[in-house]
């Protein structure tokens, strides 16, 4: 099994490894031992992009559960000097039990797995980060207990973590309002998917139509990795998408405010929003480590 788009999991695989990775983290809160559950076991992390979150929380969890990990940057192997994915990914398999992969376009990560006999799972690309949708919606269940009648909104930039988070919301259920701005929604095949499961997804270029009445806000970056050369366009486009004050009044009393890191304070997020008792940013962002954790067991435990 691999995890390459987050509509690669039922709505059942997904809801039980929310339901795992709280009960991990309520073993490591209690200051339970580690387990041995991945003893022996190996893997790979294939960084073309940089990481935080994601290679750190992998890292641990794999240290946690008893596993190794070889942490590799893409120039340091030989898919720096032009060697192809497939045999890159041919190789890998006959040395370690599983690889994610971050990559620039998810046709690499795609091409990976086709190859690769192994478990791979995607730890970002340009189209999705499904790592990331399992912490949110782990975070979204420990504030509003179940999923049925809980509605997202979105305000900003319709990219990868938007887009997996649409998918991710299809499937347990829950309702997806996007507010982006023309020419940055997310991507259509993801919104028409996610509409076939009949999930319930909303785009406008209104901010204030998206947050009207939500139960969670959500914002990520004005200027992802690889939009470098288009941070002046973007920080005009986007004025009007931040998450401050007076978008949060627009929501439910007791909405939450998630952001999936890094934070540029006074752009996509002002400091009072991320500051206030309605943000679980940090909470969401440990997340991680408990949800990947839930992820490595489905995938490698005997």
């Amino acid at each position: 099994m691999n995890l390459i788009t987050i509509f690669d999991l039922t709505r059942a695989e997904l809801e039980g490894l929310v339901e795992r990775g709280e009960k991990l983290k309520r073993k490591r809160k209690e200051g339970l031992k580690a387990s041995n559950e991945l003893e022996g076991k190996t893997l790979a992390l294939i960084f073309e992009k940089p990481s935080t979150r994601t290679r750190v929380s992998f890292e641990v969890a794999m240290h946690e559960l008893g596993g190794n990990v070889i942490s590799l940057n893409w120039n340091e192997l030989q898919l720096g000097r032009g060697e192809r994915v497939r045999e890159t990914a041919r190789v890998l398999s006959s040395y370690v039990d599983a690889v994610m992969i971050r990559a620039y376009r998810h046709d690499t990560v795609e091409e990976f797995a086709n190859y690769a006999s192994i478990p791979v799972i995607n730890g970002l690309t340009d189209l999705e980060h499904p790592c990331q949708t399992l912490a949110d919606l782990m975070t979204i269940k420990g504030y509003k207990k179940n999923f049925a009648g809980v509605t997202v909104a979105w305000v900003g930039d319709g990219n990868n973590v938007c887009n997996s988070l649409i998918g991710g919301a299809a499937i347990t259920g829950m309702n997806m309002r996007v507010a982006s701005p023309d020419g940055y929604e997310p991507a259509k095949v993801v919104v028409e998917r996610a509409k076939k499961m009949g999930g319930e997804v909303l785009i406008t270029e209104n901010a204030e139509e998206a947050a009207l009445g939500a139960d969670v806000l959500y914002t990520d970056v004005w200027v992802s990795m690889g939009d470098e050369k288009e941070r002046e366009k973007r920080e005009r486009v986007f004025k009007k998408y931040q998450l401050n004050e007076d978008l949060v009044r627009v929501a439910k009393e007791d909405a939450i405010i998630m952001h999936c890191m890094p934070v540029h304070i006074g752009e996509e997020i002002t400091e009072g929003v991320l500051k206030s008792e309605n943000s679980v940013i940090f909470e969401q962002a440990e997340n991680r480590l408990h949800a990947q954790k839930a992820l490595l067991l489905k995938l490698l435990e005997k």
